[in-house]
């Protein structure tokens, strides 16, 4: 068994594409690069090949790594299928506030730093925000209708 992503024999387990019930093969440095989030970009030059697989799954992780590394170009020439793009998009980004405490859904956070809100007042220092939502803007939360960066909070 080859790993999908790289073309490694090295220890290649299989590795659950969220949240489908689909898998593709993985080599131990893949998988453990994913795992961390700590993607070494020139290992990850494979994706370069990877992009083109017929399997759904290894496009879906391919375009998913792609835009973590920042790799627009690549990902503006993959072609997906609709319900292709829709499960690469669908896996969201983790977030994580200021300290390093990850983000879910319903969490209670409180504002760390005076905000200033266009077209509005400003937000103080300990002001509590209940019931986030994580939307899907990088590196911010949604809180009462407002899109906060996940650098001025910290989870409660």
């Amino acid at each position: 068994m080859i790993c999908d992503l790289c073309g490694s024999n090295k220890n290649v387990t299989a590795f659950k594409v969220e949240p489908k019930d689909e898998y593709v093969n993985l080599c131990e440095d893949c998988k453990n690069q994913i795992e961390s989030g700590n993607l070494d970009e020139n290992h990850f030059q494979c994706l370069n090949d990877a992009m083109w697989s017929e399997k759904s799954a290894v496009k879906v992780l391919t375009y998913r790594l792609l835009k973590k590394l920042g790799r627009v170009d690549l990902t503006d020439m993959m072609y997906l299928e609709e319900d292709e793009l829709a499960w690469a998009e669908e896996e969201g980004e983790e977030k994580f506030d200021s300290v390093g405490n990850k983000l879910n859904n319903g969490d209670n956070v409180m504002v760390i730093k005076d905000l200033n809100v266009k077209g509005g007042n400003s937000i103080k220092r300990g002001t509590v925000f209940k019931n986030i939502r994580l939307g899907d803007t990088p590196g911010h939360i949604l809180a009462k209708n407002i899109y906060i960066k996940t650098e001025f909070i910290k989870k409660v």
